[in-house]
């Protein structure tokens, strides 16, 4: 019998809470099918035998309530108030117990909470990750300020209720700002980081890592995207995205060459530290941005056999796959968190050249309506052209100006995911108008003449102008 979250409702982070798990995969599938339809065959959905307390990533607000109570959680849906979470059914059960001991600990130790109103106060977060493998557990202690009163008898403490825990680190965020994490980071006990194993290779995980919340379905994820490319040991492999280098690291065994991109300079140092300590020799990183990279290479005439490419929510834009088409690899992998993107992107690569040949769904996010599809493509060979080609950019593509840089969901997932704060598609609109982004006059326009709208807030537009600068929009 599937279990049930009684705060499900405030929070709002699972969307799919109440639906029996099998129906949950039948839905992703039905979606997944539904908007390839026209583009490939769709695989059966890969499921979870378990699909609780996935998540190795848990991040808790902190806050004060007016009778003093020091509480944590998430924010309810639509607003900025916290919901308090004392278990959370997709988290990891020992990420929850910790995040409880450290709210234990607030007021025996007089920590400030801070108070986003006034900008006065210390505590602002705390962020769990633990290593499914490696049982490491790191704490990320989100302050206003460096300082730390008695910082070496709370580490004590802390750990004396949780003597499992080999790292924690005070991460600096003074800024009025919606994001969670700061750049400065002061490691307080161990290494500041922790490593885990995923499909056999070690991987540093640092406090602004990205690593797969799911470690459990990303063995499947990406067992069947190395599979799918049907290395022999002779290909050269481009892992465009690649953030610590798990994708290409995996595949390296199978490989002649791996050549990993990424943008985040900090990532691409822990993806050097990860072939070192696996011993990979035949894996080069390099940070930059991976469409200009691979138009580099294709002015100077290098090749690339198989393309693993895992881009954000928003998907690929026409430089990059312009890119990839020039580069011209057989195979191309093309791993998506967004069925609507990555059915845009595909419709892009199909009119160059390139025939697609299945999709496998894979459920990462058990009781949210996200999933992950991992998508094969191949390219066409000179003699079994049947048609004319035609050269076509992305704005010739039936693509809203909205679709080709960010959904209002992406912008959404975007601030949900960087700062915790749920918000409308009419506060999202608010703001692309002050940014002077032309928008549909049915999203800001009210029904009545006579009707007033409520503005954005200051922390929400805050958090809306990141992540439209993320997307390249302002």
């Amino acid at each position: 019998m599937d279990k049930y979250c009684k705060i499900s409702k405030k929070c709002g982070g699972c969307a799919y809470q109440g639906i029996p798990y099998e129906e949950q995969l039948r839905k992703k599938e039905t979606q997944v099918r539904k908007l390839l339809s026209d583009i490939c065959p769709v695989r059966p959905i890969m499921g979870m035998e378990e699909p609780y307390h996935y998540r190795n990533k848990v991040h808790a607000a902190f806050a004060r309530k007016h009778d003093g109570k020091v509480i944590s959680g998430v924010y309810e849906e639509g607003t900025h108030r916290i919901v308090p979470v004392e278990s959370c059914l997709i988290e990891d059960e020992k990420a929850d117990a910790i995040i409880g001991t450290v709210r234990s600990l607030v007021n025996p130790f007089r920590i400030r909470i801070y108070n986003e109103d006034s900008g006065y106060g210390l505590l602002r977060h705390v962020m769990v990750r633990r290593g499914f493998q490696s049982g490491q557990i790191l704490v990320v202690l989100v302050l206003a300020s460096p300082i730390l009163p008695a910082k070496n008898n709370f580490v004590k403490a802390l750990r004396k209720e949780h003597p499992e825990i080999t790292s924690i680190v005070l991460n600096v965020n003074a800024k009025r700002t919606s994001m969670v994490l700061g750049e400065r980071n002061i490691v307080l006990y161990g290494k500041g980081y922790i490593e885990d194993t995923l499909c056999g290779k070690t991987f540093r995980i640092s406090p602004q890592s990205f690593y797969q919340v799911n470690p459990v379905q990303t063995e499947k994820l990406y067992g069947k995207a190395v599979e799918l490319a049907g290395l022999t040991g002779k290909e050269r492999v481009i892992d465009a995205y690649c953030g610590i280098g798990t994708i290409g690291l995996i595949a390296s065994g199978r490989a002649k060459e791996v050549i990993g991109v990424e943008l985040n300079r900090d990532a691409v140092k822990d993806a050097i530290y990860n072939a070192r300590i696996n011993g990979i020799k035949n894996a080069k990183f390099y940070a930059g941005d991976a469409g200009e990279f691979m138009t580099v290479m294709a002015a100077e005439g290098e090749k690339a056999d198989v393309l693993f490419m895992d881009p954000p929510r928003a998907g690929s834009g026409e430089a990059f796959l312009s890119s990839a088409v020039k580069l011209g690899p057989e195979k191309i992998i093309y791993i998506s968190c967004n069925p609507e993107t990555l059915a845009r992107d595909l419709r892009y690569l199909k009119k160059k050249k390139y025939e697609v040949k299945e999709a496998w769904p894979v459920d990462c996010f058990a009781w949210t309506n996200h999933v992950e599809s991992i998508v094969l493509l191949s390219k066409l060979k000179s003699n079994k052209l049947k048609h004319i080609d035609v050269e076509l950019e992305m704005d010739e593509l039936d693509l809203t100006a909205a679709e080709k840089k960010a959904t209002y969901q992406e912008i959404k997932d975007y601030v949900m995911e960087h700062s915790g704060l749920k918000v409308s598609s009419l506060y999202i609109a608010q703001v692309k108008g002050k940014c002077g982004i032309i928008e549909r006059e049915n999203y800001n326009k009210a029904k009545s003449e006579d009707a007033k709208q409520s503005q954005c807030p200051a922390e929400k537009e805050a958090a809306i102008r990141e992540a439209l600068k993320f997307y390249g929009m302002i």
